[in-house]
């Protein structure tokens, strides 16, 4: 199994609120930066775009 590659979200802060993405094929998956080994949400890329066009105008 090919280990996935963690990007830390550009909308991150200075306080170390931070989540990590990772988007192996069929999937976005989501975690804490603080924890890499707590719990990881996984979304189907149709989903993060629903959640994504959601929150535009916020």
């Amino acid at each position: 199994m090919t280990p996935l590659k963690w990007k830390k979200s550009t909308r991150s802060n200075g306080g170390g609120d931070c989540v990590e993405v990772a988007a192996p094929p069929h999937a976005v998956m989501i975690r804490d930066s603080k924890d890499r080994q707590g719990p990881v949400l996984s979304f189907t890329p149709p989903r993060v775009e629903w959640l994504h066009r959601g929150h535009q105008d916020r």
